[in-house]
């Protein structure tokens, strides 16, 4: 614990406290206890031995820590430390008891290459892809619902930054702790108030000369214009938007305005500077019976050279039911990576693939796109019977991107309606 609450006694919350698994701590409804964590999710836990009476006392420790009060007149507390959030809500106001949250925030990176491949959070070719995004100075933005782990991907993005560049971070309660868990890198972490706003934070931030900004979450009209203003000026930007698909992120900005401004205009210099959306997913999985969280779409922004229309591109998405769909590039983000010293080629995540017209096990439609379905003509998932995609080469699928066939999570449907997975 550190040292703004260590003469607090969180009694038995400690235990919950301590472990890292768990990242948020409710008790509401005159008793109950409610968990978030990061293998199980939501549930709520029994015979605690938590009460109002003990959130009370905690309640009043932290406000005497803190210089501040907690009463009928003063309802609402908001006590913050290096790891902690905590939230409390009067009896006054809250009638079925005092309400509590606490959101544990500690300077380190949770998530591990090794353990996020094997837990199929995320592909590894999307991974490596999205590493040499970062290498390229790709603006990129994650969004996602409350807990599914916004903030913890773009920490995990921001470690694989180059040591040389410097890094502000801008936010109004502090969560990412880059500097705690980076001590040696030029990091400056940033924090708005009543006083200094996110513009006013932002003027400043711009005199540090800083390579990338950090936003823990854009939620408000002012965190928009940070964007805006920090990608247009030539920075880059990691940051975290509540939206319900990466494709949706540009009109979700727009949403959050409290301005006229044009939407046509506001689209395109979205579009025209924030190279990618992530979007990350966050539900109980029936397959790994447990809470599991994964990268679910990773879509491409740009303006066309010649109508210069917003267009977005998807280049990974996978479906609720399992269908993964996986696209190469377009060449405006690869001659963007290009100008910033990384070269990748065309066919980065999709290997073209060809059959002659006369025999088409790869079912490759009128739209040079391969069907990931389309294998129930191998009933029972005869592997013998199976094309060998990597075989087939054709430049004259090399002008459009191909959906690929996943090696491990594609599905085969027999003709029994069963489906198997290789």
């Amino acid at each position: 614990m550190e040292n703004e609450f260590s003469q607090v006694d969180f009694g038995p919350l400690k235990v919950f406290l301590d472990t890292d698994d768990i990242t948020d701590i409710s008790y509401s409804n005159g008793g109950q206890v409610w968990l978030k964590t990061l293998s199980k999710g939501v549930y709520r836990v029994e015979n605690t031995g938590i009460d109002n009476a003990l959130m009370e006392k905690i309640a009043f420790q932290c406000a005497n820590t803190m210089g501040k009060s907690f009463n009928m007149a003063n309802p609402f507390l908001d006590a913050e430390s290096a790891e902690l959030r905590m939230n409390f809500v009067h009896d006054s106001i809250a009638k079925n008891g005092i309400a509590v949250l606490i959101r544990k925030t500690p300077a380190k990176i949770r998530l591990q290459k090794e353990k996020i491949i094997q837990e199929d959070y995320i592909r590894l070719d999307i991974h490596d892809f999205l590493l040499k995004c970062v290498e390229g100075h790709c603006n990129i933005l994650v969004s996602g619902e409350t807990g599914s782990g916004k903030t913890e991907f773009i920490k995990y993005l921001a470690a694989h930054t180059k040591e040389n560049e410097k890094i502000i971070t801008i936010e109004d309660t502090l969560e990412l702790h880059l500097d705690k868990i980076f001590p040696h890198r030029d990091i400056v972490a940033m924090k708005t108030n009543n006083i200094a706003s996110y513009s006013d934070v932002l003027v400043t931030c711009m005199r540090q000369n800083p390579r990338w900004i950090l936003l823990s979450e854009v939620r408000s009209a002012e965190a928009v214009m940070a964007v805006r203003n920090s990608i247009s000026s030539g920075h880059n930007i990691l940051s975290t938007i509540h939206a319900d698909k990466a494709a949706s992120i540009p009109s979700r900005l727009y949403s959050l305005l409290e301005s006229n401004i044009d939407l046509e205009q506001f689209l395109r210099s979205i579009h025209r500077y924030v190279q990618l959306g992530v979007h990350i997913k966050g539900y109980y999985s029936a397959k790994y019976q447990r809470f599991h969280r994964e990268v679910s779409e990773v879509t491409e922004f740009y303006v066309t050279k010649d109508t210069n229309e917003p267009k977005s591109h998807t280049i990974y998405k996978k479906t609720p039911e399992g269908t993964i769909n996986i696209y190469n590039p377009t060449s405006y983000l690869l001659e963007y990576l290009e100008s910033q010293g990384v070269i990748l080629p065309k066919d980065i995540l999709v290997k073209e693939v060809f059959k002659e017209q006369t025999d088409n096990p790869l079912n490759v439609n009128n739209n040079n796109t391969v069907n990931v379905n389309s294998a129930n003509q191998y009933p029972n998932n005869n592997q013998s019977a199976m094309p060998n995609y990597n075989q087939y080469y054709n430049a004259n699928l090399a002008q459009r991107p191909v959906q690929s066939v996943p090696n491990q999570s594609i599905q085969y449907t027999n003709l029994n309606n069963q489906t198997q997975a290789t």
